[in-house]
């Protein structure tokens, strides 16, 4: 039975209904896309790579954490940078939210909305 996962600080008021945060499903979490957002309003908070890298990586880490994991479970992430040149930069932040086997990862420059330079997708093993 799948079932949804939603970031704790989501305001319902400002739900899509097109997606949810993330799926859980036999032991599984499937974290939708997620960036620098403040989940109270829904309003991307705009910063430099490492910033927005940090808060982004830190809601997904609310996210996992919700679903009963933790950050080293993650076995797969996809990164969408909006400048490939940031990539440095985001590395060193996204190296320190893992620890021991870092996750399998793909990571391109896309068009990405609303100015935002980093969005983050990941897969989990929960359990």
């Amino acid at each position: 039975m799948k079932r949804p996962v939603i970031h704790p600080d989501r305001d319902k008021a400002f739900a899509t209904g097109a997606y949810t945060d993330a799926v859980l499903i036999d032991g599984w979490l499937y974290v939708s896309g997620q960036a620098s957002v403040d989940f109270n309003t829904s309003a991307f908070v705009l910063g430099t790579i490492e910033e927005e890298t940090t808060r982004t990586l830190q809601n997904i880490q609310t996210i996992i954490e919700t679903a009963g994991g933790q950050m080293d479970q993650v076995v797969k992430c996809t990164v969408h940078l909006a400048d490939i040149s940031d990539f440095d930069r985001y590395n060193t932040v996204y190296a320190g939210f893992f620890t021991g086997v870092k996750p399998a990862r793909t990571t391109v420059q896309s068009v990405l909305a609303e100015g935002i330079k980093v969005e983050i997708d990941c897969v989990a093993k929960i359990a």
